[in-house]
């Protein structure tokens, strides 16, 4: 480890560990896995207790703190706080079109089955063991939270507390049950958005006839559908995502030499919306992160078909999609179409192993603090109140204050509400 570099009220140092790629065949290589350690500069020397914070996804780096702000100021009042890239992300291995192109399909396929939740925690155990920590505490954000739950059910003695950010996902429900519910969260807020931003309707209508009646190219070259501009949809499960889809449309269009086109600002602000494009795990693996000794067969592409809405018709009115991945993203985005193959071989594979132990997280006993989002787009409010049902020795604070990105909007305060609610566990 290096030694501490001070940043205003903030001390960090970097830990680098190797890691097996395979922990059932640890000769098949290893993997860099980088984490940062942070600690208030007040508390440099004092004896606190660990807490790691598993980032959402999957497929993103964990946050490279620039303050004592948010949530890490409430953590460090209490933590040493562990900020984790998770296997395949930021300085841990990263995983990209490029890291994978000397590999076949076959190859890549096969080294993407080691990033699913079940390693993540098999590496966050090895970097425990090697700071020789008897237990820490979590907290996982979204998809972290799916990972927070695993550690809870197969390595429970490792861990002192948990909390939960928008992440308690079913432990039975399959990828179509799971997107079936998540297109019904999404159609309600089209029609939350439609309604509240008058002319936002006809000026989505208008983008969706013009990309249909010309051929329009993102920043990168690549050719922009209709289906990618639906995908924006995305942004409407965060707090201030719709201000901000409005804003955009509001310069949808410039005028050059008397005819209507599609700004570079906005069709940049296209491209920058395309996050499977730079971090190629959240597409590919998406699906893979809901399968459990079954295969995705493309759930979402097959769950839309039953409805309509998302079906666009050329002089209809646009609907937007959510946090969905389909086939033909491997077909148009240009950096996942070296990975097609691979995405479709996945969407394929049917024995994934299980990812939740529900014997064990009934009888747990490490307290588990969890803010459940009631209007929650990414995560369903129904199976996150389902598996908080069957799990022992768990609090939750459910809520319509926040969407699925609370922690980042007011990450302080939920986090002392949950300290406080794992107190009184």
């Amino acid at each position: 480890m290096q030694d501490f570099i001070k940043s205003n009220e903030l001390c960090f140092r970097n830990i680098n560990i190797n890691v097996p790629v395979n922990y059932e065949q640890i000769t098949d290589g290893v993997l860099t896995l980088f984490a940062r350690e942070v600690v208030h500069k007040l508390n440099m020397n004092a004896d606190l207790p660990w807490l790691v914070y598993l980032q959402g996804g999957p497929g993103f780096a964990a946050p490279r703190p620039e303050a004592n702000s948010g949530w890490l100021k409430a953590a460090l009042k209490h933590y040493r706080v562990l900020l984790l890239d998770q296997r395949g992300t930021g300085a841990s291995s990263a995983i990209t079109h490029q890291t994978l192109a000397s590999k076949s399909p076959q190859q890549q396929a096969e080294y993407l089955t080691h990033f699913r939740a079940d390693n993540i925690v098999r590496d966050a155990e090895q970097l425990r063991q090697h700071l020789d920590i008897k237990q820490w505490a979590l907290l996982g954000q979204s998809f972290g939270g799916f990972c927070a739950l695993h550690y809870l059910s197969f390595y429970p003695h490792s861990l002192s507390r948990v909390f939960m950010t928008g992440g308690i996902p079913s432990l039975t429900a399959t990828a179509d049950e799971v997107y079936q519910a998540t297109y019904k969260r999404v159609a309600d807020k089209n029609k939350a958005f439609f309604k509240r931003f008058a002319g936002a309707q006809q000026q989505c209508n208008a983008i969706a006839e013009y990309i249909v009646n010309n051929k329009v190219y993102l920043p990168n070259g690549q050719l922009f559908t209709v289906e990618q501009f639906q995908t924006w949809g995305i942004t409407l499960g965060g707090t201030g995502g719709d201000l901000a889809m409005y804003y955009a449309l509001e310069n949808a269009f410039v005028e050059i030499e008397g005819q209507q086109a599609l700004s570079y600002d906005f069709l940049n602000i296209m491209l920058n919306q395309q996050s499977y494009q730079t971090n190629p795990i959240y597409a590919i693996l998406h699906e893979a992160i809901y399968c459990q000794q079954q295969a995705s067969q493309w759930s979402a592409e097959r769950v839309r078909q039953q409805y309509p809405q998302y079906q666009y018709q050329r002089g209809g009115d646009v609907s937007f999609t959510g946090e969905m991945v389909y086939p033909w993203m491997f077909d148009q985005m240009t950096c996942l179409q070296p990975l097609c193959e691979a995405a479709h071989l996945l969407a394929a594979k049917d024995d994934w192993p299980l990812l939740y132990c529900a014997d064990q997280l009934a009888k747990n006993t490490v307290p588990i603090a969890a803010a459940v989002y009631v209007e929650d787009m990414y995560v369903e409010y129904r199976y996150s109140c389902e598996t908080l049902a069957l799990l022992a020795n768990a609090k939750s604070w459910q809520t319509n204050q926040y969407e699925h990105n609370g922690l980042r909007v007011d990450g302080e305060h939920i986090l002392e509400q949950l300290i406080v609610l794992a107190d009184s566990l």
